[in-house]
């Protein structure tokens, strides 16, 4: 995406919109009319603060992955080499057990000759560099409190080759503003008892079976899957955004745009909470898919469920309809939150996200170390 940091906007070329909210801690959803606060101003992107210095971004995830630290307790670690391997490299880094707070010395393109792995308490902080990982993808295997921030991914070829792999049982991870496209398989699959969760400010782009959430029907520990995929852009990408099996999911404010199939999909025994996105069709007009699967534990098959709230729907967009009970079945993010910043969709709002998603060019930030805890 464009070189958009501060996100100004001419409110003059866009239709009036309210400042975002902070969603008050409510146990059911707000009646339909009801009307948040309006402080003037337009769209915003949230987490202003969070470029205030090096580490600002540890625990400040919305939803889910709210408590995602990263290598916020370890020292800065700085990647030297464009290398898929060896001293200075990204690689090296990332297979160290330590916490670290990894940055880029240099810009370009690493090509990746297999999956990497990345380790717990990690932080993979983009910003200041242009760094783009092509060839394979990130892997997040057993692992815990990982950061992935303002990096780019494009190119990934072979089976099973996804940009950002979270499997198996890996928890509190937050994936920030980057821009994905062009993998042969996902560009980000989450599975496998992995959970807490959250996708934010990413750019989605040029791509097939954008994000998977829940492997397949024989997975049932992934009905402990939570995930939070907000301000996110998903620019034609073709399908899943996201495809879920069992987990738990919050979506808000969120552009998903000419899908090919369909915008959302609600499998086996999922909840998705859809709430203040924008759905703008191409040819394709059903923004939401409900498919039947049979859990390995059950005699009958079962769909999942999607709960829309507050949702726009354009160019001739359809929710389609839910299957029945489906009001009854689905979380309410205040059962796990008890705030997030989001607003009613608008011109606004879309303008922000198309404009100020994905990788930013953003400078070089000085370093305030954390003391442990």
């Amino acid at each position: 995406m464009g070189n958009c940091c501060c996100c100004e906007i001419l409110q003059s070329d866009l239709s009036p919109a309210p400042a975002p909210y902070i969603y008050p801690p409510v146990t059911q959803p707000p009646p339909p009319d009801q009307t948040p606060e309006m402080t003037g101003g337009g769209s915003r992107l949230p987490y202003v603060n969070a470029d205030s210095c090096l580490r600002a971004l540890a625990g400040q995830a919305e939803g889910f992955g709210r408590e995602a630290i990263g290598g916020v307790h370890g020292p800065v670690h700085h990647v030297t080499s464009l290398e898929d391997d060896g001293p200075g490299s990204l690689r090296e880094a990332c297979r160290k057990k330590e916490p670290l707070w990894i940055v880029f010395e240099v810009s370009g393109t690493i090509h990746l000759k297999s999956h990497l792995t990345v380790s717990s308490h990690k932080t993979i902080d983009g910003r200041g560099q242009r760094i783009k990982l092509t060839g394979n993808g990130l892997r997040l295997k057993e692992c815990e409190h990982v950061i992935i921030c303002n990096l780019e991914f494009e190119g990934g070829r072979g089976h099973d080759v996804d940009a950002i792999q979270i499997k198996p049982n890996s928890k509190h991870i937050w994936i920030d503003r980057c821009s994905l496209r062009d993998y042969d398989d996902g560009l980000i699959d989450i599975s496998r008892g992995s959970t807490d969760i959250t996708v934010s400010r990413c750019h989605f782009s040029q791509h097939n079976k954008t994000m998977l959430i829940g492997a397949d029907p024989s997975n049932i520990e992934d009905r402990c899957i939570r995930v939070t995929i907000h301000h996110c852009f998903f620019d034609g990408t073709r399908q899943r955004h996201p495809r879920v099996r069992f987990g738990r999911v919050h979506l808000y404010n969120n552009y998903t745009r000419d899908w090919g199939i369909y915008a959302v999909c609600a499998s086996v025994e999922s909840q998705i909470y859809s709430q203040c996105n924008i759905y703008e069709a191409g040819q394709k007009k059903g923004a939401f898919l409900y498919y039947t699967e049979k859990a390995a534990d059950k005699e009958e098959e079962a769909t999942g469920n999607i709960i829309s709230d507050g949702d726009l729907f354009l160019n001739g967009a359809e929710a389609g309809s839910a299957p029945s009970g489906c009001e009854n079945s689905v979380f309410h993010p205040s059962e796990f939150y008890s705030s997030w910043t989001v607003e009613p969709p608008s011109d606004s709002l879309k303008h922000v996200l198309k404009h100020c998603t994905g990788w930013q060019q953003i400078p070089g930030l000085q370093d305030t170390p954390v003391a442990s805890s």
